[in-house]
């Protein structure tokens, strides 16, 4: 079966073609960081109309790339959620249009189950059960998965996610949107001058809270003279912070849940330090870690694609209905 796979969850418009034995076909991805980043965040109307202008020509241009017309295409997986509700209801339409028009069925994906998934499309992909750490803009979450669509929430965000703290102090400190990368990249040339908090690591329990690192952030930049090598150090303190509390977090889990398979996914996963600080836990721990590729990391439509694939696979679609949640618990999602 060949699926064709679409993203529009926020700023970023993927599509892709995933087949169930031949594995992914073609992807594509429209990313509107441009747009967004003379506003220094995402607009969510903007998001939304941009979908509509970018989504229908990358089908297009996907399809024709991989040399599939729509008698070839055997399901559509759309996000339905979590996300902008706007930017949803464009790939929740466009995609329902599409399976009325060539007589298929759709498939509502959820968001963070497609980032959980997208290790799979790795050539060495874990096996069921492993615990998942999903981090990105919006979700910080710790996840014991024992195949696709059983998952148990042991911890989350209790108020910013990790990607949002790294926006919020990126901003704090000048750099413009999109925060989290150019802060990873100031963080290079910082030393270790200071000791910032690991927020929540000395009581039991697998929560994570990042909004008072992100005010000790700000009473730290306050009492320099904000150089650029001031502002160097802090980002440097304010990963290293970030990268050990979620890896006192997960060996936490581990132990917990006597897993030894860690994934990785969401778009944070792509920071290098904290992948380096998660590798090496993992390591003492004696446990295995997977990771999506980089280009996987952020949204994207194959992740999308593959894990539509896999409900569609089981018989599962969403019938005619348009479906979109801006708020979906993972735990709510049925099993295959």
């Amino acid at each position: 079966m060949y699926v064709l796979g679409l993203e529009t969850s926020c700023d970023e418009t993927g599509v892709a073609i995933y087949h169930s034995e031949k594995g992914l076909i073609n992807h594509l991805l429209y990313s509107q960081i441009d747009m967004h980043s003379e506003y220094g965040g995402v607009v969510p109307e903007l998001a939304s109309r941009d979908h509509i202008r970018k989504l229908v020509p990358l089908i297009k241009q996907c399809m024709n790339e991989a040399g599939l017309t729509s008698r070839d295409i055997g399901g559509i997986a759309y996000t339905a959620g979590p996300g902008l509700m706007g930017a949803l209801l464009v790939g929740a339409a466009t995609a329902n249009s599409l399976a009325w028009a060539w007589r298929k069925p759709a498939i509502a994906v959820h968001h963070m189950e497609g980032h959980l998934l997208a290790p799979m499309l790795e050539n060495n992909p874990p096996s069921f059960p492993f615990l998942a750490l999903l981090i990105s803009g919006g979700h910080t979450m710790l996840v014991e998965v024992t195949g696709i669509g059983r998952y148990r929430l042991l911890g989350e965000s209790l108020d910013d996610a990790a990607g949002e703290a790294f926006d919020k102090t990126a901003k704090m400190l000048g750099l413009g949107y999109p925060g989290g990368p150019k802060l990873s990249e100031l963080a290079k040339r910082g030393t270790p001058r200071f000791k910032f908090p690991r927020p929540m690591t000395d009581r039991p329990g697998l929560d994570f809270s990042f909004s008072g690192l992100k005010t000790y952030t700000m009473n730290a930049l306050h009492d320099t003279a904000q150089s650029d090598q001031d502002k160097a150090d802090i980002a440097f303190a304010f990963q290293t912070a970030v990268a050990e509390t979620l890896s006192i977090k997960c060996k936490r889990a581990l132990q917990q849940t006597r897993l030894d398979k860690l994934v990785v996914a969401g778009g944070v996963s792509a920071n290098s330090a904290i992948r380096q600080s998660l590798t090496e836990m993992t390591d003492k721990e004696q446990a295995l870690i997977y990771f999506p590729r980089p280009e996987f990391c952020t949204d994207n439509g194959a992740m999308i694609a593959y894990a539509g694939c896999q409900r569609l696979m089981a018989d599962q679609h969403q019938g005619s209905v348009i479906f979109a949640r801006a708020r979906w618990p993972i735990e709510e999602l049925p099993p295959v």
